[in-house]
């Protein structure tokens, strides 16, 4: 009965290190989000239109948020922000503030969940600006 208890405990010990995510997964990069990004988070009256201006090397991303005023792409309220790509997942973190979000990348089209102060809220951006975008990711 104990060897067959210990079998057990060794077998669901064993189960649980292989529903790790492998660490190529965690690492694999297959979008680059360099470039210019313009595009929507919220609605009603938490709607708001955003630029993000981003720069990858590898995993890591830095970049500037800019909450757009009157449509204009030249004023607004910025942020500096960090974040990373896994796979096609672009997570970030406004430096200033309490914001950050987790978008999926397609291309030149991104969209997911931005959260902050007032909860979550959808977020759609396309990319404007792709100068700077080499074709393919770093590895």
């Amino acid at each position: 009965m104990r060897s067959a208890r210990f079998a057990l405990a060794l077998l669901l010990t064993a189960s649980l290190g292989c529903a790790q995510k492998d660490w190529i997964d965690r690492t694999l990069v297959t979008e680059n989000v360099t470039g210019a990004w313009t595009g929507s988070w919220g609605e009603g009256t938490s709607y708001r239109e955003l630029r993000l201006d981003l720069r990858q090397e590898g995993t890591k991303v830095s970049g500037v948020a800019t909450m757009l005023l009157g449509g204009n792409y030249g004023g607004g309220n910025t942020s500096p922000l960090e974040g990373n790509v896994a796979g096609d997942v672009f997570t970030f973190k406004m430096l200033r503030g309490s914001a950050s979000g987790e978008l999926t990348v397609s291309g030149d089209d991104m969209s997911g969940q931005i959260l902050w102060i007032y909860g979550n809220r959808r977020m759609s951006l396309r990319r404007v600006d792709a100068s700077s975008r080499t074709e393919s990711p770093p590895r």
